[in-house]
């Protein structure tokens, strides 16, 4: 059975409480990161998004974390959009 790609290029995270684990698929090319929640190693891992020209990101978190919505807001500000 063949699915239907929707984004070409994205991500999904998976928030915990001291890292966010982050998955991206591109045409050609997926990988796999974990980076901390403090905002330098936030704005490293949108750094990475960019470069790799992610542009739809998913995030999921079982938990309420404050940094959730600091992550949302790292990677809202740049041209990645989070669904």
């Amino acid at each position: 059975m063949d699915m239907q790609v929707l984004y070409e290029r994205c991500a999904g995270c998976d928030v915990h409480k001291k890292a966010v684990t982050v998955h991206m698929i591109v045409p050609g090319a997926e990988e796999t990161r974990t980076y901390g929640t403090i905002t330098g190693e936030l704005l490293e891992l949108v750094g990475w998004l960019e470069a790799c020209q992610v542009t739809h990101v998913a995030m999921e978190s079982t938990g309420v974390y404050w940094w959730t919505f600091a992550l949302f807001e790292v990677i809202r500000a740049p041209a990645v959009a989070s669904v």
